[in-house]
């Protein structure tokens, strides 16, 4: 009988140590899966933030200026202009 209960005792203490053990991981996972979810909002509102200076950046007003200001461009004049048209393939 008192082998009977050495073995219980031993029993209970492994699984008690195996609960404690499983709780801690699961507490340990949740922080890190808390921690990812702020990274994941915060990359969400940067990625915004570059998307919205993206558009800035490709403002037509703003590549003309950059254009005739920094690389001397110009339009060129109207009489210099050739619009060539795609021809229609004969079907």
């Amino acid at each position: 009988m008192t082998r009977l209960n050495l073995l219980l005792v031993v029993v209970l203490t492994a699984c008690a140590l195996g609960l404690v053990t499983s709780q801690h991981r699961a507490r340990t996972l949740f922080g890190e899966l808390e921690q990812e979810q702020e990274r994941s909002r915060q990359l969400g509102v940067e990625y915004g933030q570059l998307q919205l200076e993206a558009s800035t950046w490709a403002v037509h007003a703003r590549v003309e200026r950059i254009a005739s200001r920094q690389l001397h461009m110009r339009v060129p004049d109207a009489k210099r202009l050739h619009i060539v048209r795609q021809q229609e393939t004969a079907k």
